[in-house]
Order: C-alpha cells, then structure tokens, then sequence
C-alpha cells in the first residue's frame, strides 16, 4: 500500500516543499531510501525501525520503498526520520490518517522519542506559501516555527511532540491540544544586555563618534592602535549603540540561527543584533560558508550585526580575501555539484590591528618598534581592494593616563543610541518609497542611489575631487566617503551634505593617505 505525505528540505535558508511516498509490498524483506538522500537519511532505516518496535508496533517482513520527491533535489539531515515513519505504519495499516494539508518534521532516537531538527523556522514559513493546514515539529522546535505562524498570519496550527507515540494519537485524534502560540511582542520587550558600555571607555573620543557615525549608516570600520588602547572595548560596545532589530531584520536572522542549530534555548526569535568574533586561525570555509554540506559561515551569522575580526593581519590572505565578495554583494553564493545555496551576509565588518607586528609602532623613546621594512610586511598583508570596502578608518592611540585616572564620565550607550535610532529613522523614510532594493541604511546605497541622495555642491565637488587626486583614491573610496558624508550629514539632521560633513569623512580614510610614513 502506497502512502503520501509532506516533509521538507533546506536549500541555504529556505525551505522546499517534500513529497514522502511510502510504499509497502510483498517480496524479499527490504528498506529502501531513494530520491538523492545522503549518509544520515540512508542510514535513517535501523533507527526507524527499531523507534517503531520499541514504541509497541510489529513490522512484518516486507519490501519497503521510500521516495523522496522531487528526486532531483539532494535531501540532507535526520528530519526525514519521524514522516518517514509515520508513512511506513500508515502503509502498513497500522494506523489509520488522513496526510492531506500535513507537513511532519523530526528527528528519531531508538526509544521513540522525537529530536529537535535544524531549520524549523523556514520550515514553518515555507509550509504558510504551501497552504498547509497542520505542522507537526519536535517539541523544542514548536515556538520557533509558531513565530513564523504569527509572522505570516497563515492560519497554520504548530504542535510539537516528544514521542513517536505523542505523535500517533495526535494523528489519529486519540489526544486534542491547542496548537503552539507565540507572543511576538513580549519577546521584543526582553531587555537587552551588553558586554560593554560606551561610559566605561575612558578617553577615546574621536573614536567613539567615528563608531557612532559608523552605527547611524550601518558603515565598515577599521581601528588602529597600540595594544591596551581600546580597540576591542570600543568594539564590544558599538552593539549597545546600534537600534533594536525590526521583526523583519529579526524573521531574517533567524532563519540563518536555526539552519545552523544556533538558536539558544527558550529563544525562539533573535531579538538582538547578532555579535560574531572569529578568532585569526577560522578557516576560510568557517568564516565565508560552505564546506561538504553548505552551511551559513560567520559572515551570515552576523547579519543584521557585526563581524569583529580582531587582529586583522593576523588572519590569513586567504581568508581576508573571500570576504572581498560578500562585503560589496552583501550575500555569498555557495556551489555544490547538486545545488547552489545563498546565504544573506549584510554585515557590519569591524576590525582591529596593530600599527606593527610588535605592537605599538614607535618605543617610548620614539623609535621603531620594528625595522620598517617588517612593518610594510605585515601591513601588506591586507590587500588594497579590502582597505577600499572598509568606509571608514580611524586612529586609535594609547589612552592618556590623565584620561585614565579623569572622574568625569563620558556619555552613556544609551544616550548615543537615541541619536544613532534618529539617524536610520531618516534614512528609513528616505529609502521608503523604493521598490527595490530593499535597503535600510545609507551603506547599502549603490551608485544610482549615490547619486540621488548624496549630491555635493561645487565647492564640495571640487574639494571632493582634490582630495581624490591628492591620496589617489579609487572610485569605489569616492563612493564610500560620500556615503559617510550622507550619514554625517543625517546625524546633524541636515536635508544637504555640507562641507564640512565632507571634510570629516575624507578624514576617515587615514589608509588611503600617506599614513605609514616612517
């Protein structure tokens, strides 16, 4: 007897439509999986049938056929274990339910029980486009996939189970239980803790207004300094400054946490802005993506966030190098054999280095720390086509112990997210009317855009295109300084970009100038 029921499977972060059709006949006893399944589906069979057995059921010796549609699709994960069970005892008569409008998802142990599966959340939203009516999921994936329920008003009705037996009479209507619910508003008033405050970093103001021009514009940085100067402070607390997620930012971040089985446990929906720090020897597939089964590396972990690469030269070329395409496209793009998988990756880069392979540039005597020649080395190891996708550059020097020991506080995170928050509230109404892109902050501008909302008048143009002749910029640094010049001018609640908006960006490209002089 045939039967036919959905499941699902991730292709990046989406999900597809799966049709599970089992079929059991007479002939030698076998169990086969086809329809591009991978080691853990092929190697689903014992624990099927043996969660079978121990939850009370006897399977006779039969020719069992499993087929995975559409069949070109390769089929990866555990997730296939609970509907293809259920559709084996529904083949076998053993219950007795209508698969219709039906959407089952979970992960077996041997005693029966159900585990909890990646990808539940997309799962949940590609179900809603199906119109499908129920959605079984395993008990700790039930919350997450009601978030997309009440994200999209679908009407579908979430229940998770624990057990393959809990699943059965759920099924078979031997229990009743409302569906799984979600309060979206109580989880975006959880209250939000950060690892630093702005207040607790002593001096460092030019710093700290550079960080916050970078957060209003959603900006790349690049921080040098000596060691103990505040760079990774600095770091730490531009999250606190940065505005609360919009369920939309949220919906997207979320999908990219629960493809990767990193949603935390009782959070059902990323409310923060993600906070990724990849220490220097991450390979190249962890930080950009892929690998034998495409995963979501750390560039769209942090989306929506920040990507802090601390020790910058200290990364490999290599890995420098692949986050050229991702920094301007905002997505990568990972090619398999059997499929193309893209992954979101609008991320804010912040990174840190020292002046010098031995720290600090100049000894307390004024001398260099290292021959210069070893400098130049190390300082090459960022290439020129990375430096001109950072926005903005800022010096970092040793705090001064007058400022160290000074009572007087600077101000507080929160102050400096009410402006930041005011800044993008200008910038979402600017970027408001269009159709596509859909962009959020002055950063994501591309050239057309540039060109709207970014214009200088001739006195700002001429000095604009001096200052490109005099450090040699390229084309892509004149875009960038004008979005800076955009996001200066937001900030100062100014409809035009002034002069002096345009001066203080062209600052913020120390790189580009002679700044390694010795």
């Amino acid at each position: 007897m045939l039967s036919t029921l959905n499941a699902s499977a991730l292709i990046g972060i989406d999900a597809i439509r799966v049709t599970v059709e089992t079929n059991v006949s007479g002939g030698i006893p076998s169990f086969t999986v086809v329809g591009l399944p991978d080691n853990a589906i092929r190697e689903s069979r014992e624990r099927i049938l043996t969660a079978i057995r121990n939850s009370g059921f006897t399977i006779p010796p039969k020719k069992i056929t499993v087929n995975l549609a559409p069949a070109d699709i390769k089929k990866e994960g555990t997730a296939f274990d609970l509907p293809i069970a259920i559709g084996l005892l529904g083949s076998l008569q053993l219950i007795t339910v209508q698969f219709e409008d039906l959407l089952i998802m979970g992960e077996l142990a041997l005693d029966g029980s159900v585990r909890r599966i990646n990808g539940a959340l997309p799962v949940a939203i590609m179900a809603g486009k199906e119109h499908i009516k129920r959605l079984i999921v395993p008990l700790s994936n039930a919350a997450e996939a009601a978030v997309a329920v009440s994200a999209s008003h679908s009407g579908i009705e979430v229940f998770g189970v624990e057990t393959l037996n809990e699943t059965i009479a759920l099924l078979t209507g031997q229990t009743e239980r409302p569906p799984v619910t979600v309060n979206i508003t109580e989880l975006f008033n959880t209250e939000e803790e950060y690892q630093v405050d702005f207040s607790d970093i002593k001096g460092q103001g030019a710093a700290k207004k550079a960080l916050e021009i970078a957060a209003a514009g959603g900006h790349n940085v690049i921080m040098i300094g000596p060691p103990g100067s505040g760079k990774t402070m600095l770091a730490k607390g531009l999250p606190g400054i940065l505005p609360p997620l919009s369920f939309e930012e949220s919906l997207e971040t979320t999908k990219i946490y629960s493809v990767a089985n990193l949603l935390e446990k009782g959070r059902p929906l990323m409310v923060t802005r993600p906070f990724r720090n990849p220490h220097h020897t991450t390979s190249n597939v962890a930080l950009i993506g892929g690998g034998t089964t495409a995963k979501p590396g750390e560039v769209s972990l942090a989306h929506n966030g920040i990507l802090f690469l601390d020790e910058l030269p200290e990364f490999t070329r290599n890995a420098l190098e692949v986050l050229r395409q991702p920094l301007e496209d905002r997505e990568v793009t990972v090619s398999r054999i059997s499929v193309t998988a893209r992954y979101p990756a609008g991320f804010m880069l912040i990174a840190a280095m020292n002046p010098s392979p031995a720290g600090a540039l100049k000894d307390p005597d004024g001398n260099l720390t290292a021959p210069p020649q070893q400098i130049q080395r190390y300082l090459a190891k960022i290439s020129g086509p990375m430096l001109d996708r950072i926005d903005i550059h800022i010096d970092v020097p040793k705090v001064e112990n007058i400022d160290l020991f000074s009572a007087i506080t600077s101000e507080s995170s929160s102050t400096i997210r009410k402006r930041v928050i005011t800044a993008r509230k200008i910038q979402q109404e600017r970027f408001a009317e269009l159709a596509s892109p859909k962009i959020y902050t002055n950063a994501q501008m591309n050239t057309k855009l540039i060109k709207i909302f970014c214009k200088l008048d001739k006195e700002s143009s001429q000095k604009l295109m001096d200052a490109m002749n005099h450090m040699n910029l390229s084309a892509r640094a004149h875009d960038r300084i004008l979005k800076v010049s955009r996001t200066i001018a937001d900030l100062d609640s100014s409809e035009d970009i002034a002069m002096k908006h345009l001066i203080q960006a062209i600052q913020y490209r120390n790189l580009d100038r002679d700044f390694w002089s010795f």
